[in-house]
């Protein structure tokens, strides 16, 4: 039986990081997780000692780290608590939708698992968020993401934004500038060789996205 281990703010941003790394539990390199978390590689591996003590998650020598089932429970419930606040913040109090990310993350930790019940509740039990990621269910499972990477397509191709993978704010706000957000139709007209950029045609114009860049976000 799964149980929510009683866990510190920092124990839960690692976890959560893991999750949003590693969303198909794939090993996650820990080197990524510090980058996210702008902490050194050191602390990071003292972190992920820790985590695997308390058996939230397994370390696979020269690949990465997994998250157990206990893991991925609280991983989850966090992330439901972040994503039903971005929905709130971004739908109801109308705030900039690309600052939301990072003020839900300050108050995920502050939000009990009732209480986040009880906004699912008054907001109509969304089922993603502002940024069209899926919000995990109420008994921690995650539901399947939809859509591929753009960084998948070949040039001609066309589709819309499904969603766009949690990143920092900057970024965001860069990806809303732009138009490249949810439902928005696009279509792929040049790839630059050599790893170069790739430059979508969208109603408003044309936009080239950065590899990195490009691989946050999710289309179909």
């Amino acid at each position: 039986m799964r149980t929510q281990t009683t866990s510190s703010e920092t124990v839960e941003m690692y976890l959560k990081t893991i999750a949003e790394l590693g969303p198909d539990q794939s090993p996650v390199i820990i080197a990524r997780v510090a980058e996210r978390l702008g902490v050194s590689p050191v602390s990071a591996n003292e972190m992920m000692k820790r985590l695997a003590e308390q058996g939230l998650l397994t370390h696979e020598r020269y690949k990465g780290v997994v998250l157990t089932e206990n893991g991925r429970y609280i991983a989850h419930s966090v992330i439901r608590r972040q994503r039903l606040w971005e929905c709130f913040l971004a739908d109801h109090l109308k705030l900039d939708w690309a600052g939301v990310y990072e003020m839900s993350c300050r108050l995920e930790h502050a939000t009990s698992n009732v209480l986040a019940e009880s906004l699912a509740n008054y907001l109509g039990h969304p089922t993603t968020c502002p940024h069209g990621n899926p919000i995990p269910r109420s008994d921690g499972t995650m539901p399947e993401a939809l859509g591929r990477p753009l960084t998948s397509l070949r040039v001609g191709a066309s589709g819309h934004i499904r969603s766009i993978q949690p990143t920092s704010a900057d970024i965001f706000a860069y990806l809303n500038r732009h138009n490249i957000t949810p439902n928005q139709p696009f279509t792929l007209i040049e790839i630059a060789p050599m790893q170069g950029p790739l430059t979508l045609q969208l109603q408003t114009g044309r936009v080239a996205l950065g590899r990195s860049m490009a691989e946050l976000v999710l289309v179909s």
